[in-house]
């Protein structure tokens, strides 16, 4: 890793929500912030220019615009998969299409990113990803493949740590419960049930989240890796 205080920091999915929070804490203690967006561009635009960060378009869903784009930004100290979907409803009708989407952004980019990511980084690396305290406890009916999905990530990170521990790189998912944003607002129809399942029962903040995946990323978490680490409230609890 970049022994400077300033670090080479790649986001993807960074425009809005918990990437937002993000993209804002990493530039807060002045790294070199590259996040990425899809649909978002007023959004990303007016957040590149509040935290001098730089904001690019790419489509998670295609592995090969991935691979090149990373390979572009060269040498990565640190890389935060957070760009993700989310697809409810009865799997019996669900469109498959959807679905095998789903899989793609939340399974197949964040495996992609992180493997261009390693050929691109120094010793001492660090690779996160943001999952879902779904991932140890589904209480509701409707989200088995998002569920899916952020499970694999748990997986994912043990095999990814061992792959790349020799070199220093550390691998590790965190894994929010329910969190304020747009598509899950902490006054939404259904967060009277989420909080019922919850010890301290209210949303996280994307400035909470934030504060983990830094932590994460920082020098002082170089013996964590091929970890869940989970901030949800006690909703898995």
């Amino acid at each position: 890793m970049n022994t400077q205080n300033k670090r080479k920091v790649f986001i993807m999915g960074g425009s809005r929500g918990v990437g937002a929070a993000i993209v804002k804490k990493f530039a807060e203690q002045g790294d070199d912030v590259v996040f990425s967006y899809v649909n978002s561009h007023s959004a990303a635009e007016t957040l590149a220019q509040q935290t001098g960060s730089t904001a690019l378009q790419l489509d998670s869903a295609d592995r090969n615009a991935i691979a090149s784009q990373i390979s572009k930004l060269g040498n990565l100290d640190v890389l935060i998969v957070n760009a993700g979907v989310l697809s409810a409803g009865d799997p019996l009708t669900l469109n498959a299409d959807e679905i095998e989407k789903l899989f793609q952004i939340n399974i197949h980019a964040p495996y992609f990113a992180a493997v261009e990511a390693a050929r691109q980084m120094s010793n001492d690396g660090r690779i996160v990803f943001i999952g879902s305290t779904n991932a140890d406890r589904m209480p509701m009916q409707g989200l088995s493949a998002y569920a899916t999905s952020k499970s694999a990530l748990q997986g994912m990170v043990k095999g990814l740590a061992r792959d790349f521990g020799p070199r220093g790189i550390t691998v590790n998912v965190v894994q929010p419960g329910p969190t304020d944003t747009d598509m899950n607002p902490a006054d939404g129809p259904l967060n009277e049930l989420m909080h019922s399942f919850m010890a301290i029962k209210r949303h996280a903040h994307g400035d909470e989240v934030a504060a983990m995946v830094s932590w994460v990323a920082s020098a002082e978490a170089a013996m964590v890796t091929g970890s869940a680490l989970t901030i949800d409230g006690g909703f898995g609890a």
